[in-house]
C-alpha cells in the first residue's frame, strides 16, 4: 500500500529565488495523468484553483456541493480532492468522513482549503481524515505544490 505525506502547517514564498524554485519544480513534476477532483462552491475560487492545477497538467473535475462530489465518484477515479469546509447541504468535514469510510476512497489523498484558519478547525480537518489543510486566502503556487506533494509518485 502507498502512504502518503501529511502536511498541517501553512508556508509561503517571499522571494524571487523561491518562486523560481516553485516553477522549475511545478514544470518537472507536472504529472498530466493525474487526476485532481476539486469541490468548491465559490465560483472565484474554484476557477482560481482549477486554473493552478490544470496549468501543472493535472486533470481537474470540479464539484460545488458534498453531494456532487460523492456522485462524481461513481464516474471519476481521482489521484486527490481539494475539499472546502464549508460547502453548501453537506459540509465537507461530511465528504471526508464518507471518503474515509469507503474502502475505495479509504486511502485518497485529500487536501481541505478553508476559510476556517484556527488551530482547532485545522487539527478538526487533519483528525477526521484530511492529509493536508490550507487556509484560505492561499498562495496558488503554494497549493499546487501541496497537491502535488500529496499526489502518488510515478
Amino acid at each position: 500500500m502507498m502512504s502518503y505525506r501529511r502536511h498541517s502547517c501553512d508556508s509561503g514564498f517571499s522571494g524571487s529565488a523561491e518562486v523560481a524554485v516553485v516553477e522549475q519544480k511545478v514544470q518537472a513534476l507536472a504529472i498530466p495523468w493525474a487526476r485532481v477532483l476539486l469541490v468548491e462552491d465559490e465560483v472565484d475560487i474554484r476557477e482560481l484553483i482549477h486554473y493552478s492545477l490544470a496549468q501543472a497538467g493535472l486533470d481537474v473535475e470540479e464539484a460545488s456541493d458534498g453531494a456532487e462530489a460523492l456522485d462524481k465518484l461513481r464516474s471519476f477515479a481521482p489521484d486527490l480532492v481539494v475539499l472546502d469546509l464549508m460547502l453548501p447541504g453537506m459540509p465537507g468535514l461530511e465528504v471526508c468522513q464518507r471518503l474515509r469510510s469507503r474502502a475505495e476512497t479509504a486511502r485518497l489523498p485529500i487536501m481541505v482549503v478553508s476559510a476556517k484558519s484556527n488551530a482547532s478547525d485545522k487539527a478538526l480537518g487533519l483528525a477526521m481524515g484530511a492529509d493536508d489543510y490550507v487556509t484560505k486566502p492561499f498562495s496558488p503556487r503554494d497549493l499546487l505544490m501541496r497537491a502535488i506533494a500529496l499526489l502518488p509518485p510515478r
